[in-house]
């Protein structure tokens, strides 16, 4: 299939493809008419199609029988697009000034670019901020076909073969952008002025999805640069489709947003902190942060030592068969060698249609869900999550939890800490390490004793930064890139206009986080993998003495705030405005699932009156979604998706925003 989008293509294979095109625009809505096709499925096993909640199974069933085309497919995602992709905000000094947010804006913004030739785009309306290049505004190179021209070919391929291309053949994916992709703009949400705003070629694991039969067909809005807010400086504010004036995630929140409105069927994520698992819990959604060296960072701008590539879909199965397609080892990512041998004997679907966990042991972190160490705004996801403990009980799990208050892991790490974590126990605690006194008897007596003194906890482990790998990986990416105008950190700066509003949450000034970026002079990420290798470490010795297969905690204590807002304030390692990120920085494989909506909650703003002027205000009645995380060891995504497909199929929590229903016919 990639040889589909090869740029040195021979003119005679694109005269077919141009030919098949124009033969199928008169027919793309007419069942596949060879008796091989039409008996794929058998009638009485077939389902009216909807889009709506649609599932990977679902559209290629739909195929199979003739109840929709490829190109049919993706015509009515551009519909619904159309419908609900607009502007989300009032914006009165435009895109890059003062926003504010509007309730029930029927809108969300999560799409920034449209893979549609100018034809296409202006048939449904869309105006030239959502081309697919704005430096190609002819964009007729027959090497970049659109999102229709690929699906008229897939459709071609089924009707001459009666088989489906790949494993995603037809899948409509939303690609965040902050990956490479050959036929569309990619400027990780920034206004740049780029000489080609295309890059080169796709990142590798977008050509993995298109030779599966995904069809691209748009860029996903992001926080620019992969930052924790809803905004763009390119793409605007984004927003959440359970309520338009909250926060949709970060900084994945296109992505996630996209695929709980049915814009798309899945997305492409990154994560480094929590941005795979913080979109797809906002939007009532899965999403798979895998293990770091499972999915090649390539194609990445902005790429770091613990980003990970992940996809957020509306079931387990569905992102167990994105999963599938992108995982592996690639040349181009030196920490992919890791997944060499490591990789389950089986296709990462087969292990996602579980109904019942006898014999498997999960913990309860309790670390993350002690009530004293927070604030009110914690509770309503806490008790989610306490309710879903009794799920997992329901379905045979054995739960290992040490009950409210407690802490699952501390007696081990008592024992393991003051070895692999001997710098933080020396920096934390420097009255039991006196200059010129003998630290390694200390360490040893905190060992055997074993919690009798000072002690770290889980909280207190992980999170050490890499100085200067921000830095290396973007300025590595433009010289890769090689663009005309854009080849160092200061054209970024120069070369671009940026949104300043100091009140929108968290701080937006964009141009003074890339000049703290390019001050980086060294690079130092020996401490980051020491303490890495140090975390898990103790985490997988942990798991290995209590016999656990795997951990469960909230994805995120603390809901979607409103848009604008302050966040939560950080407390006790519990960040405010995203979710939980001690395992997923680390390696850990995460994976989130819906456990349900909150009933009220409460709110964090602004009081000038106040020490930290902000104040909580509550509880204020909120429908919200709430995720629910389960970790595993490191490879071991087989365990997670065979625990997150027996709960999800247990409870059914996923529930589509309501003010983004079926369109009519």
């Amino acid at each position: 299939m990639y040889g589909f989008y090869r740029k040195a293509a021979n003119v005679w294979y694109y005269g077919i493809l141009l030919t098949s095109i124009l033969l199928l625009s008169a027919c793309t809505e007419q069942a596949p008419s060879s008796p091989q096709e039409t008996q794929v499925i058998p009638a009485e096993s077939i389902t009216e199609f909807q889009l709506d909640e649609t599932t990977i199974s679902q559209i290629h069933e739909a195929i199979q029988s003739g109840q929709i085309t490829a190109v049919s497919l993706v015509r009515q995602y551009l519909h619904r697009i159309k419908a609900y992709n607009g502007t989300c905000v009032a914006q009165p000094d435009g895109i890059l000034g003062h926003v504010t947010p509007i309730a029930n804006a029927g809108q969300i913004n999560a799409l920034s670019t449209l893979n549609l030739r100018p034809g296409n785009r202006e048939e449904y309306g869309f105006d030239e901020r959502k081309a697919r290049s704005l430096t190609d505004s002819e964009d007729t190179d027959p090497a970049m076909p659109d999102a229709l021209e690929v699906a008229a070919e897939l459709d071609r391929h089924f009707r001459e073969t009666g088989e489906l291309i790949g494993p995603l053949h037809g899948v409509v994916i939303a690609v965040k952008d902050q990956y490479d992709t050959f036929d569309m703009r990619t400027t990780a949400g920034a206004d740049v002025a780029y000489a080609n705003d295309r890059p080169p070629d796709d990142a590798s694991f977008i050509k993995r999805l298109r030779e599966a039969g995904a069809i691209i067909i748009a860029k996903s809005n992001l926080g620019e640069y992969a930052s924790p807010m809803a905004r763009s400086s390119f793409g605007g504010t984004f927003c959440n489709p359970y309520d338009t004036t909250r926060y949709p995630g970060g900084s994945s929140g296109g992505s996630g947003s996209s695929v709980g409105a049915n814009l798309v069927t899945c997305a492409i994520a990154e994560e480094t902190g929590a941005s795979i698992r913080t979109p797809a819990r906002h939007n009532s959604l899965v999403g798979i942060a895998p293990t770091q060296e499972l999915v090649t960072r390539d194609g990445m701008i902005g790429a770091g030592v613990h980003t990970r590539t992940g996809p957020i879909c509306r079931t387990v199965e569905d992102a167990a068969r994105i999963l599938d397609v992108i995982a592996g080892y690639d040349p181009k990512d030196e920490y992919t060698a890791f997944s060499v041998g490591r990789m389950p004997d089986e296709p990462y679907p087969s292990y996602a249609n579980e109904n019942h966990l006898d014999g498997v042991r999960i913990g309860v972190v309790r670390e993350l869900m002690d009530r004293t160490l927070f604030s009110e705004a914690d509770g309503p996801a806490i008790g989610l999550i306490e309710e879903a403990i009794e799920d997992l009980k329901g379905i045979g799990a054995t739960m290992v939890d040490p009950g409210e208050g407690g802490a699952l892991l501390q007696e081990c790490l008592n024992r393991t800490t003051p070895y692999h974590n001997a710098a933080a126990y020396i920096e934390k605690f420097p009255e039991e390490f006196p200059e010129g006194s003998d630290h390694v008897s200390t360490l040893i007596d905190m060992t055997v004793a074993s919690g009798s003194g000072p002690v770290l906890t889980l909280r207190d482990i992980g999170g050490v930064s890499a100085d200067g790998v921000g830095r290396y990986y973007l300025e590595r990416y433009l010289r890769e890139r090689s663009d005309a105008e854009v080849q160092t950190i200061d054209d970024l700066i120069n070369k671009a206009t940026f949104f300043e509003q100091p009140d929108f949450a968290p701080p937006a000034n964009r141009k003074e986080a890339l000049e703290k970026l390019k001050s980086a002079q060294t690079i130092d990420t020996d401490a980051r993998m020491r303490n890495r290798f140090g975390f898990q470490q103790n985490i997988m010795h942990c798991m290995g003495v209590l016999e656990l297969d795997a951990l469960v905690y909230p994805t995120g204590n603390v809901h979607a705030p409103v848009l604008g807002q302050p966040y939560e304030p950080n407390v006790n390692r519990r960040n405010g405005g995203s979710s939980w990120n001690f395992f997923g920085r680390e390696g850990f494989p995460i994976i989130t699932v819906p456990a349900g909506f909150t009933t009220e909650v409460y709110d964090r703003i602004r009081d000038a009156d106040t020490d930290d002027r902000t104040r909580l205000i509550g509880p204020v009645p909120a429908k919200l979604p709430i995720g629910i995380d389960f970790v595993a060891r490191p490879f071991d995504e087989p365990t997670l998706l065979k625990i997150a497909s027996a709960y999800e199929n247990a409870t059914r929590h996923r529930q589509p925003p309501p003010g983004f229903g079926p369109l009519p016919e």
